[in-house]
């Protein structure tokens, strides 16, 4: 378990996944950025805590997106300000796709690809995968698959399944929306998290 416990009781949790009800009331301040995005270092309340502080991470942004041949990948911040980052994509479709998402696959310890953001979860599924993550207290990136068919079609060939959400934890593809929720209530998602976290 987490030093800091829950940050969500169980019941609420359990609402939330039997009807995947969007509960997010955090306003949404959109910015473009061109290279890099700002997160938290480290889980507030977990063992190996130090002071929390926002490091600069750099994502393989032309790369990626003359891969998806977009405009722009917005990712949410791993912190609860309410930002949404995006990231400014060049360029015309690349055939070096696999590599590119390997590359932000293992960007973050967590990354999460869904509909909508963390602050504006688009549907249901996704929005219980982010409010699982958040009860414990996971930095975790989001990246909206909505925004972008091309990477929509490639992830579903990248991790060979159809659906989304789609969780990737320390660059492995973790499960969508059935298993995240089977693997928090038995606890092994919180033990993954821990373990991952630090690493």
């Amino acid at each position: 378990m987490f030093h800091g416990g829950l940050c969500a009781d169980k019941s609420t949790i359990k609402n939330l996944i039997a009807w995947g009800l969007d509960i997010s009331t955090d306003s949404i301040v959109k910015e473009t950025m061109s290279l890099a995005i700002t997160v938290p270092s480290v889980l507030r309340t977990s063992p190996c805590t130090r002071a929390e502080s926002d490091v600069s991470l750099s994502l393989p942004t032309a790369h990626f997106g003359r891969a998806l041949g977009c405009s722009t990948i917005p990712i949410a911040t791993g912190n609860r300000s309410g930002r949404l980052r995006s990231i400014r994509c060049l360029s015309a479709p690349d055939p070096n796709l696999k590599a590119t998402l390997d590359k932000v696959v293992t960007s973050q310890k967590i990354v999460l690809f869904m509909k909508g953001t963390k602050d504006f979860p688009q549907c249901g599924f996704s929005n219980t995968v982010v409010q699982i993550l958040r009860s414990l207290n996971a930095p975790f990136e989001t990246i909206n698959i909505l925004e972008n068919e091309a990477l929509r079609q490639g992830l579903k060939e990248y991790s060979s399944w159809p659906t989304f959400p789609q969780l990737y934890i320390d660059g492995e593809f973790f499960g969508g929306c059935d298993i995240t929720v089977e693997a928090y209530k038995s606890g092994e998602l919180q033990e993954l998290l821990e373990r991952t976290i630090c690493s």
